[in-house]
């Protein structure tokens, strides 16, 4: 499969969840990362006109548990996020967000993600750490 047929296939999972709700995308893959996008509108904001912390939480969960589907056997394996911390270090009012994911960690049974969430000029917006238990499917 290449690069651009994997990325439909994860988008093709966002209909009808909080993925598409939120309008993330994912738009990019490589040997080590995943990578998905957020626009910043009022869809995700909190009651100050900024981006809102569980909007940009739930972009992390999502693309660190999809990095470890993505590096797992989900025909035989389930992915679970099992640990999510995240601190905000910038807001941001409008455009889009990116989230990467890169491994730390990848374990058979666990694993441990950093994720980065940058705006469009690279300003680090939030720094996470997701732990992904992998587990056998019944």
């Amino acid at each position: 499969m290449d690069k651009q047929e994997i990325l439909q296939k994860f988008n093709s999972y966002n209909k009808d969840t909080l993925m598409e709700t939120l309008e993330i995308e994912f738009v990019d893959v490589g040997d080590d990362f995943l990578t998905a996008k957020m626009p910043v509108n009022s869809r995700v904001y909190q009651p100050y006109g900024i981006l809102h912390g569980g909007a940009t939480a739930a972009l992390a969960e999502t693309v660190g548990s999809s990095a470890s589907a993505f590096f797992s056997d989900t025909t035989k394996k389930v992915v679970k996020g099992i640990e999510l911390s995240i601190n905000h270090v910038k807001s941001k009012k409008e455009g889009e967000v990116f989230a990467t994911a890169k491994a730390i960690h990848k374990g058979r049974t666990t694993h441990l993600w950093e994720v980065r969430i940058v705006d469009e000029d690279n300003n680090l917006i939030s720094l996470c750490k997701i732990t992904n238990i992998i587990l056998d499917k019944k």
